[in-house]
């Protein structure tokens, strides 16, 4: 294939571009888009803005007379600029908006999708051979491992003689530490180009009627492949060997604690994720990291992220119209403006606080603090996951809808889980310390100290009652329900929130 070969902004890395497998010619010509109604269909955050930006613009400079870099107002005004109606590839998109546009213009040919572990045929395959056609990440996780031979010791059997590690992995954090005292994640360093983009979004603010949320910092997460490269070997070199025990803690003055930082790296494309869990896995082999840190970086990587992009082509378009559990409820403005200091609760508090001012925290805060809030209060899992996929710079509608809509909000009625993942105010003091110093007592039920996830995880289990006492997993939240003699007390302390932030 000679013709030119479009690059979406989220396909960056080098393999994108590799002629093997029917993929564009070595020297095709390169054609990038800059759409600036991508930034006015959604308010992004603007950190998230920024990276995606400035990795687009530094894969320009690094084709440089290869690629026709355009800054239009939409894909099809640029497509026209940048080669007219000539024939033109691209890589399978990630987004089904992407894909529909991709192939409403007969001049364009998709292929294969790349930055992923397994071809779509692959996984229907699997799927469509399970008993009952119960999709389980836990049995694709061992599918994955046999097939790409990761973790892997003669043939059928794993790394340490088990395929699972949790239990090593999921310890709170020390008590009276304020930080895990890791080696620092890789900081990369902004250049001309950052100060460009940085530039462009303020003047798209200013005169552009263009909006976005939160702060744009300095830039955190790598733009370059060279930059997804070093923090790759930050991480696999230093920091993870302590990613294990504690990749569940959540502490207030160390929101990274060992994560790897590598999730937007991943999905921009800059770093492919078989080489990501190849490195760790080297790391383990060579004595540097242990194998239940290892297991549980490759676990999220080669099995949750590989499971999220697998199921978000499978389930297809309805998925996202699901609501099993007929949440309805607008966000409120507080959350929608990330506004941390609209709220008392100090985990939330603190989290939102995170999210304004980086577009990211790790899975746990994102689960149990902020999905675990809006799975209480009832609101709308579609509002939920948009506001997901706008704030995280790591955050696409492959990653979020199924991550969110299934398993944060439990809207698809277990297709991709076992249980709606709600808790207590206990959950969060036993794996974090924000609770200390908080207005709210995790153990208080009632009165004026009651915990908002104490009352609300109560309340929850009242208003699903028959769903949960069918399933065996949640049926003690039912009956710890009837024990209950102040349920009454409970429920009227947990309708202050309708009104109020926490």
């Amino acid at each position: 294939m000679t013709g030119p070969h479009w690059l979406f902004g989220d396909q960056l890395g080098p393999h994108f571009l590799a002629p093997r497998d029917g993929g564009p010619a070595r020297d095709a010509p390169v054609v990038m888009i800059e759409a600036r109604s991508v930034f006015r269909r959604r308010r992004f955050h603007r950190a998230k803005a920024h990276v995606v930006l400035s990795a687009m613009r530094h894969r320009a400079a690094e084709l440089g007379d290869r690629v026709h870099h355009v800054r239009t107002e939409t894909y099809r005004e640029g497509l026209r600029e940048a080669v007219g109606d000539d024939a033109v590839t691209v890589h399978h998109p990630t987004s089904r908006a992407a894909l529909r546009l991709v192939r409403s213009l007969e001049q364009i040919s998709v292929l294969p999708a790349r930055g992923f572990l397994l071809p779509h045929g692959a996984f229907r395959a699997w799927a469509e051979g399970r008993d009952g056609g119960r999709l389980r990440h836990e049995d694709f996780y061992r599918w994955v491992r046999r097939e790409l031979d990761l973790l892997m010791e003669d043939g059928d059997t794993p790394a340490g003689g088990r395929w699972n590690h949790d239990h090593a992995n999921r310890e709170p954090p020390p008590r009276g530490k304020r930080t895990l005292s890791a080696p620092r994640p890789y900081q990369p360093r902004e250049d001309d180009i950052d100060e460009q983009v940085r530039a462009d979004l303020d003047r798209w603010e200013r005169e552009d009627g263009i909006r976005f949320v939160g702060r744009d910092g300095p830039r955190l997460f790598p733009a370059t492949r060279r930059e997804a490269l070093a923090a790759l070997r930050r991480f696999t070199e230093h920091r993870l060997a302590g990613f294990g025990p504690h990749e569940d803690a959540m502490l207030a003055g160390d929101p990274v604690l060992s994560h790897s930082l590598l999730s937007s790296s991943l999905n921009l494309g800059l770093l492919d994720p078989l080489e990501v869990v190849t490195a760790a896995e080297d790391a383990w082999r060579a004595g540097r990291a242990p194998l239940n840190s290892v297991e549980g970086f490759v676990r999220q990587v080669a099995g949750w992220r590989e499971f999220v992009w697998q199921l978000y082509w499978y389930f297809g378009e309805e998925y996202r119209h699901r609501n099993a559990l007929r949440h309805h409820a607008p966000l409120p403005d507080w959350f929608r403006e990330l506004d941390a200091h609209a709220v008392t609760a100090r985990c939330l508090a603190t989290i939102l606080a995170q999210v304004r001012d980086t577009g990211w925290t790790h899975h746990i805060p994102r689960l149990m603090v902020l999905g675990n809030y809006a799975l209480q209060r009832g609101w709308d899992p579609r509002a939920v996951t948009d506001w997901f996929h706008r704030c995280f710079v790591d955050g696409y509608d492959w990653v979020m809808l199924p991550n969110v809509t299934g398993m944060s909000q439990y809207a698809d009625g277990g297709l991709m889980t076992t249980k709606p993942y709600t808790s207590a105010g206990a959950y969060i003091h036993r794996m974090s310390d924000l609770c200390d110093g908080c207005a709210y007592r995790p153990g208080d039920r009632t009165g004026e100290r009651a915990c908002p996830y104490t009352t609300g995880y109560w309340a929850f289990a009242r208003r699903h009652r028959a769903l949960l006492a069918g399933n065996r997993r949640t049926s003690r939240a039912v009956q710890g329900l009837d024990r209950l003699g102040d349920l009454d007390e409970v429920l009227a302390a947990d309708r202050r929130w309708d009104r109020q932030p926490p």
